[in-house]
């Protein structure tokens, strides 16, 4: 049998932040930062960096979101059809080492780093991609030899600064494909993610070149009707790129993080009580609706990058109505943390308690189950105290990230042999746990103070001692933090984030 010793690795305080007041805190809830990698927005701060001050600036990021009481990293691996890993398909990222196609030296695959950095952490790991941006900028990018838009320029428009993969072609389509299950196959990832860009913000006064593609594949649409042919493009991209990450590993989740407004109301008597610019379904082409309805994604994360109260899309507005429109599936709102500023125009913004506010209003629907905030810089630089503010209120104790509810359940495996030992002044806990298969093998466990019965206690959030995952180091807790008797247990997480049955009950004095 394996034994397990509590890790210092990755731990929250054993002398628990209880929840305050009479406020339970919810035991299920996203907690997610987004890590930008284009124009080096989050990581690496700059391009060129040596392989150590990546590696360095990695890990300090990931433990201030951690300690901030995030729960998952959603990276971006793909930001401009380039690479932050070791693809077969694409050339290195130029964001990376200042030159695209120029590998690490010396070599390291960063995706593989961050996948097993997050993982010691507890944090799942969304891998973020686009589908159709090539190039960010053509017009100064330095564009590698190997990369597609040299191999297959028949594949690709140009618009505004930006080069995109031309939506309206089969080709386009299965490379993305290729890309996205190559990544699932070969990494430990837990989603893939895909942001907003589906057809790109529109241009006043410039239209998106596919009207070629249009009359070439118009697929029965008449020619009238470019509108809906450009919707069911992006309908099968997203229905191909499901197909092709459940084929690999059924258990890898995908999501989707649209603009935060899907139709105005004045479009469509479904549509919510906004005033936006441009919107999902009438601008970007992407029927968000449809996608949920039709189980082709497993979470939805509206970008709602707005305040309470804002006239043109109100936040509480938004997320009523996102809150309604969930067909069963995971519901996260996207929250703009880039927005603080104590010099804003807009005075809701010049304090971070708009985003606890946010969050509360969250937790008040039936239907979000969390949040994921843009973008992790500002975790990093602490604006306007951000990660105090939101620990103190609203991240006081340890959330296990949601079940996927479109995933058939398995049941992480209990820990077994569950026994602490006094030794002098200290105390250290051990268990025993063998499971080897993919899905109900722990990722990481959960110690329980328990008060009356072990199946009670595990409920509630203010019962948690600790968080670690399995490792073998050795973690000691000092007696004198603890009164003089208490009874303990522990438990397993899966990478489904299924919690196993509490251990056995042990009982300590002293």
């Amino acid at each position: 049998m394996k034994k397990i010793i509590i890790s210092a690795l990755f731990t929250l305080s054993l002398f628990a932040t209880y929840a305050k007041g009479k406020e339970v805190l919810p035991k299920h809830e996203m907690r997610a930062a987004w890590i930008a990698t284009v124009a080096n927005i989050d990581w690496p701060s700059r391009a060129g960096l040596s392989v150590e001050q990546q590696q360095k600036e990695m890990i300090d990021l990931l433990d201030v979101l951690k300690e901030t009481g995030m729960n998952t990293v959603v990276f971006q691996i793909r930001p401009a059809t380039d690479a932050m890993y070791a693809s077969p398909y694409e050339p290195w990222s130029q964001w990376l080492n200042g030159q695209q196609g120029k590998a690490p030296n010396p070599y390291y695959d960063p995706l593989e780093f961050i996948i097993d950095q997050c993982h010691k952490r507890g944090l799942e790991f969304h891998a973020w991609m686009n589908p159709y941006r090539a190039v960010f900028n053509f017009m100064s990018t330095k564009v590698s030899a190997s990369h597609i838009t040299k191999r297959h320029p028949e594949w690709f428009v140009n618009y505004g600064k930006h080069t995109y993969f031309n939506p309206g072609l089969q080709e386009t389509r299965d490379y993305v494909a290729s890309v996205v299950s190559d990544v699932v196959r070969r990494y430990d990832v837990d989603a893939i993610h895909f942001d907003d860009y589906f057809y790109p913000y529109k241009i006043a006064g410039e239209e998106f070149p596919d009207g070629g593609a249009f009359r070439k594949h118009p697929r029965g649409y008449p020619q009238n009707q470019k509108e809906a042919w450009r919707r069911n493009n992006v309908d099968l991209i997203i229905k191909q790129l499901h197909d092709s990450i459940k084929s690999v590993k059924p258990y890898v989740k995908f999501g989707i993080s649209p603009f935060g407004v899907w139709r105005n109301k004045d479009k469509d008597p479904e549509g919510s009580a906004s005033k936006a610019g441009q919107t999902n379904y009438d601008d970007l082409y992407a029927n968000i609706l449809k996608w949920l309805n039709e189980d082709w994604i497993d979470y939805v994360t509206p970008q709602i990058y707005w305040h309470i109260g804002f006239k043109i899309a109100d936040y509480k507005v938004l997320a009523n109505w996102w809150n309604e429109y969930t067909y069963g599936k995971n519901l996260y709102i996207g929250h703009g943390v880039y927005r603080l500023d104590k010099e804003s125009k807009n005075p809701e913004w010049r304090s971070s308690q708009q985003l606890v506010d946010q969050v509360k209003l969250n937790r008040a629907l039936g239907n979000v189950g969390g949040s994921m905030f843009y973008s992790a810089k500002w975790f990093r630089s602490d604006v306007l105290n951000v990660r105090e503010t939101l620990k103190n209120n609203v991240y006081q104790q340890w959330a296990i990230v949601p079940e996927n509810a479109s995933i058939p359940r398995v049941e992480a495996t209990a820990p077994q042999n569950f026994f602490i030992d006094k030794e002098g002044e200290s105390l250290t806990f051990t268990w025993e746990n063998e499971d080897h298969n993919t899905l109900s093998k722990p990722r990481y466990y959960i110690l329980y103070r328990v008060r009356g019965s072990a199946k009670k206690s595990v409920r509630k959030t203010k019962n948690i001692m600790q968080v670690t995952t399995a490792d073998n180091m050795q973690f000691k807790v000092v007696k004198k933090f603890l009164s003089s008797r208490k009874r303990f247990c522990v438990t397993a997480v899966n990478r489904l984030n299924i919690e196993s049955k509490p251990s056995n009950v042990f009982g300590i004095r002293f």
